[in-house]
């Protein structure tokens, strides 16, 4: 594998610091605005949906930890692909993440300003300026937190992320109390076809946890607390969608819950929790709870769009200065600052509702790609050491594969020639780059086993 040179990552992430980043990316502003326009799709059913999207997400997850076991080297899905495909494939791997990540960022930061000032009109405070100003004021604070520290914006995610995941656990525990069953019967007021435009639509939700695998090489003992913190991110998520989804509906029934749309947890909240000090109201509370949400969702994309820069950057698929950790803050500071300007420029001139089915797409196919890889890695180097490997291969990962093509095919027409047109666009970049000679061999580089495997009694 070509490096290029400069300090390398150094190890500052805990299992939990891990853990969090896939758990901050995907318990996100989607459980808050999704929950009720999926409820409408499918009525009380959405509580399948989610479930199966859960199991969908988890076939995937497992390619990701077996992968991150065997190949422990930061920029995810993109360094997996490197390592197996040919560069002009590892490419369009890397380009279409990075793409996503940086889209998903400008998405989260709207989301961040619209709850922000949410929040401050419920205790009666209207602040001055368009939301877009606190979008970009979001996204240049925690791209310097990224570019200063990555223990600290490691260390902050979590903190914000456990913030988070308590208000929704206080959500639930009231909310169990006042759960009425007979509001699931029937379940399938809309037929069991309604699942799956309700999958597609709340699929998103459930991305994030391969932004785990981006800073692989600055965690403590990757090989075993990579595929730990997947596949402990995944399970948490799954668990927090369902008692939320499940509470909401039981409470304000599903008819009403879908005519709330996008404040239908907020509703819900309202109807059953009681008043907090200083806090206020119930819907207060789940208005303080998007609001780290979001900025959490979008600390954890910032962190993972500049590791796939910096991978590329690295295997000099994209220019080598990308590549390097800055010499004093041991933070990929160009990887950030390039992923950033991407971030300012979607959050000002991008639409968000076609941007965001075509983060979706490029996620689906990435997902695609990523359990062939698995595939193609077993049947190459069947010797390859492992930490972990996916249970009932290869059922896994054929499932994923079909699975996240299913689930693309749900993907509108229109967001299917903008991916092509991206992907054009990509494909100019790669030509412009070989001939100035910035792109490096085209060949996979030759796969090299992993050190041993560290088993003190400090690991996690």
């Amino acid at each position: 594998m070509s490096h290029s040179g400069g300090r390398e990552p150094s190890v500052s992430l805990s299992l939990l610091d891990a853990t969090m980043v896939g758990i901050g990316a995907m318990i996100g502003a989607g459980i808050f605005v999704l929950t009720g326009l999926a409820v409408d799709i499918s009525g009380p059913a959405a509580l399948v949906a989610f479930a199966l999207n859960g199991g969908v997400t988890t076939f995937t997850a497992l390619s990701y930890a077996e992968l991150a076991s065997a190949i422990p080297r930061n920029g995810g899905g993109y360094a997996y692909v490197r390592e197996v495909f040919s560069a002009p494939v590892a490419f369009v791997m890397g380009w279409t993440r990075w793409f996503t990540y940086m889209i998903a960022g400008s998405l989260y930061a709207l989301g961040f300003a619209s709850n922000f000032l949410e929040w401050g009109h419920i205790y009666g405070i209207t602040l001055p300026g368009q939301p877009v100003l606190y979008a970009l004021g979001a996204v240049v604070a925690l791209v310097a937190l990224n570019g200063l520290s990555t223990e600290a914006s490691g260390r902050g995610e979590t903190v914000i992320t456990i913030v988070k995941i308590a208000i929704l656990a206080v959500f639930v525990v009231f909310g169990l109390t006042a759960t009425r069953v007979n509001e699931f019967d029937p379940l399938f007021t809309k037929g069991p076809l309604s699942l799956l435009p309700a999958m597609g639509l709340t699929f998103i939700a459930f991305q994030g946890y391969d932004l785990i695998a981006t800073v692989t090489e600055e965690v403590e003992n990757p090989q075993v607390n990579i595929p730990r913190a997947i596949l402990l991110s995944v399970l948490v998520t799954v668990v927090v969608y369902l008692f939320v989804v499940f509470v909401a509906i039981g409470t304000l029934g599903a008819e009403e819950l879908a005519g709330a749309g996008e404040t239908a947890i907020a509703q819900a909240a309202e109807g059953f929790m009681p008043s907090f000090p200083i806090i206020g109201t119930g819907a207060s509370l789940i208005a303080f709870g998007a609001v780290f949400s979001t900025i959490s969702a979008l600390n954890a994309v910032v962190i993972g769009s500049s590791r796939v820069a910096f991978a590329m950057g690295r295997e000099r698929q994209l220019p080598a200065r990308l590549g390097r950790f800055h010499h004093r803050y041991g933070t990929p500071l160009v990887a950030i600052m390039a992923s950033a300007v991407v971030m300012l420029i979607a959050v000002v001139v991008v639409p968000i509702r076609i941007v965001g089915n075509l983060a979706s797409l490029f996620s689906l196919l990435g997902f695609i790609i990523v359990n062939y890889a698995l595939i193609r890695l077993r049947r190459r180097q069947p010797d390859l050491q492992r930490p972990f490997e996916v249970p009932f291969y290869p059922v896994t990962p054929i499932l994923g594969i079909v699975c996240n093509a299913l689930l693309g095919l749900f993907i509108d027409p229109f967001t299917w020639i903008l991916a092509i047109g991206w992907l054009l666009f990509g494909g100019v970049v790669y030509l412009a780059l070989s001939r100035r000679g910035d792109i490096g061999p085209s060949g996979p580089p030759e796969i090299q086993e992993p050190e041993p495997i560290q088993t003190t009694d400090t690991d996690d």
